[in-house]
């Protein structure tokens, strides 16, 4: 049931992680605040569809 998932930085779009997550239990999108290279600052990412 769990499935990989991409995570994508909200404010420059670049895609640095990777996560997995249980779709049973979380059928949302998730969020993390992540370190983002790019833009090298804390920031929120979201999952990518």
């Amino acid at each position: 049931m769990r499935v990989n998932i991409q995570l994508r930085c909200t404010e420059c779009n670049e895609e640095n992680y990777i996560s997995t997550k249980n779709k049973k239990n979380n059928p949302e999108r998730i969020e993390k605040k992540k370190f983002c290279p790019r833009c090298n600052k804390q920031t929120i990412h979201r999952e990518k569809r």
